[in-house]
C-alpha cells in the first residue's frame, strides 16, 4: 500500500491538470544508484505494461512496477512547503538507510548499487 498525503495529493492533481498528453498517472519506481544503493522514481505517465500493478490513491491512479513494489511497499509521499520553496518527501518503511538528499536508499534485504556521483 502506497500513501499519497493530502497537500502531495493536491500538488500532483494540479500537476497532472497541466499535462498536455491525456489519460497521464502517477508512475513510481526504484532504479540501482544513488548514494546509498537505490534512487526513487517518480513521473508522469501514459504508457501501460503487463508488468504494472495499478492502485487509485487519493483519486490518482498510481501505477508500480510488480519487481519495484517490495521497496514501496508502505510507501508515503507528501509536499512540503517552505518559504518560496516546496517539494515532494518520501518516507519509506523500508529503508534502514537514507542519503542526506533523500533521494537514496537502502534496504535490509538489498543493498543496491550505490554511486555517490549520482546524489
Amino acid at each position: 500500500m502506497i500513501t499519497i498525503t493530502d497537500p502531495a495529493a493536491e500538488r500532483l492533481k494540479e500537476m497532472l491538470a497541466q499535462q498536455e498528453t491525456p489519460n497521464m498517472f502517477l508512475r513510481l519506481g526504484v532504479t540501482p544508484g544513488g548514494c546509498t544503493g537505490f534512487s526513487y522514481a517518480m513521473g508522469f505517465d501514459d504508457q501501460e505494461s503487463d508488468q504494472d500493478i495499478y492502485m487509485n490513491v487519493q483519486d490518482l491512479k498510481v501505477v508500480v512496477e510488480k519487481e519495484n513494489l517490495r521497496y514501496l511497499d508502505g510507501l508515503e509521499i507528501d509536499f512540503e512547503e517552505s518559504g518560496m520553496s516546496g517539494g515532494f518527501t518520501i518516507h519509506n518503511p523500508n529503508a534502514i538507510a537514507t542519503c542526506g538528499c533523500g533521494s537514496s536508499f537502502r534496504t535490509r534485504d538489498d543493498a543496491g548499487a550505490p554511486s555517490p556521483e549520482q546524489c
